[in-house]
């Protein structure tokens, strides 16, 4: 009997899925519901401006090396990386100073003794921390289910050795004075929906990740990793679906064996989700048949941050802003607990701003800038009314960074354009507006998350952002990678 499998949504966690079920011999279909490939990291082109929509911090790069070499082929011949330097710059607005994050650990070194001499040692020491943690949570617990509690309750003297009770933000306190260098060094968890002082330190693997691959951008931008990809998937005859948008997963007796489209059905071995679990479980499956991740668990569960994304274009180029700028508002903390805890959208904010025009000029017209900024925002439990408010809140953004270090912006202004996490909601079908799915605290973190195996239904997997080990272009993409894992132990217990 023919092996087949069907993947639904094509983001990096579902591409990579579709691959890897591929090399194991599988005949695979993935389906999309927007009209690209990529989920997340989709395109957006107007006015001649090439906009990545998400992920745009390349790291780990080895992990899309893994995908053609499972056929034999070299991802340099589909898509070229080139490392960022400096990987990031933070810009302070309180202060106006500067901090550039490089990959030279001695520049990296020079810059911090500009705030405090005496936090060089402390971020030696703290990098050798981090590489602790890397050892333990990446290397050897990224990869592998984490379906059995007891093997989780044998990972908890390590956890407890690394100090996992500890936040990202309490554990980088530890060995870094200044208030500013804190902030940089913490905000790591940002970019997996977590929040810096909540999020169990074992994601401060990511600082020690970063140093050890560097921060990479893919020439042509994000969107050039996906249409690698889609030629790599095309040749390798995995057959995709778009404009397919999944009604409901069908079961037969706790099992399940085919997913409804609209005008169609399609029946399979095995069905892969590469979509929200939450949004899967609450509303692709029918609730009678939910046992452990019924509405009511799934309602009250923590969910990341909501994003707010400003796309646009400028006739001006402005040479002196970096690749990726961290711009950081007057607060940190009570803004974090405002955005998390309190739901509450604050008159402050701070920005991730991306320019990718500064690596590559094909992103923009001639003379032109092409950037996105991003401003973490409540999700929608707190009810706000973005399709009103939205114009307003991108106003007050670009005023910020004009008066701030993009000067003269609104009359350089070529396109503009804007998502909010209603856009989330309806385009991600992600539960609540969430960026990131569910937020990656300890209680929902490896065992306590969304298994990458379903435990209501056989045949039924998950990879992406809302299972183990979490968001992140590393976290989704490493996903397929326990998938694997799972389908080879089902192979040899069969």
């Amino acid at each position: 009997m023919n092996k087949t499998a069907i993947v639904v949504g094509s983001g990096f966690g579902g591409i990579s899925a579709a691959l890897r079920l591929r090399s194991l011999g599988y005949e695979v279909s993935i389906y999309e519901k927007l009209n690209q490939l990529g989920g997340r990291a989709r395109v957006f082109k107007k006015s001649g401006f090439t906009f990545d929509a998400g992920p745009t911090v390349i790291t780990a790069p080895f992990l899309f090396n893994e995908l053609f070499e499972l056929f034999k082929k070299n991802r340099k011949k589909y898509v070229k990386f080139v490392e960022l330097d400096p990987w990031y710059r933070f810009y302070f607005s309180s202060n106006k100073k500067i901090f550039d994050y490089s990959k030279s650990l001695k520049r990296t070194e020079k810059e911090i003794s500009k705030f405090d001499p005496r936090d060089v040692s402390g971020y030696r020491r703290l990098l050798n921390f981090s590489e602790k943690i890397f050892k333990v949570g990446f290397e050897k617990l990224s990869f592998v289910p984490f379906h059995d509690f007891f093997f989780m309750i044998r990972q908890i003297p390590t956890l407890i050795k690394l100090k996992s009770y500890l936040s990202v933000f309490r554990l980088v306190s530890k060995f870094i004075k200044n208030e500013q260098i804190r902030q940089a060094f913490s905000i790591q968890p940002l970019l997996l929906g977590g929040n810096p002082i909540d999020t169990t330190s074992i994601y401060n693997l990511i600082h020690y990740l970063e140093r050890k691959w560097g921060v990479h951008y893919a020439i042509g931008g994000t969107g050039k990793i996906v249409q690698g990809f889609e030629k790599l998937m095309k040749e390798e005859n995995i057959k995709i679906f778009k404009n397919a948008e999944i009604k409901r997963i069908l079961t037969k007796d706790e099992q399940a064996i085919g997913v409804k489209f609209k005008n169609k059905v399609v029946y399979a071995n095995k069905i892969v989700m590469n979509t929200d679990p939450a949004y899967t479980y609450k509303y692709l499956i029918k609730s009678k048949n939910n046992k452990k991740w019924h509405q009511k668990r799934v309602d009250t569960m923590d969910y990341s941050m909501g994003l707010f994304v400003i796309y646009f274009g400028t006739k001006k180029i402005y040479k002196n802003i970096a690749h990726h700028t961290i711009w950081m508002g007057k607060r940190y903390e009570g803004l974090l607990n405002d955005i998390f805890k309190n739901k509450i959208l604050a008159d402050d904010f701070s920005l991730y701003l991306h320019r990718p025009t500064a690596t590559d000029k094909s992103m923009a017209p001639k003379g032109c800038d092409s950037f996105y900024v991003l401003s973490p925002v409540p999700n929608l439990k707190k009810q706000i009314d973005w399709k009103n408010y939205g114009k307003t809140y991108e106003k007050k953004i670009l005023n910020a960074l004009e008066q701030t270090i993009l000067p003269d912006l609104h009359k350089n202004l070529k396109v503009c354009f804007h998502m909010s996490p209603n856009d989330f909601k309806n385009d991600y079908n992600s539960l609540f507006g969430a960026g990131f799915s569910v937020s990656p605290i300890f209680r929902q973190s490896a065992w306590f998350r969304f298994h990458n195996k379903s435990e209501d239904f056989k045949n039924l997997y998950f990879v992406g952002a809302g299972c183990h080990p979490g968001a992140g272009v590393p976290g989704v993409i490493s996903s397929a990678k326990v998938l694997e894992n799972i389908l080879k132990n089902e192979s040899k217990e069969s």
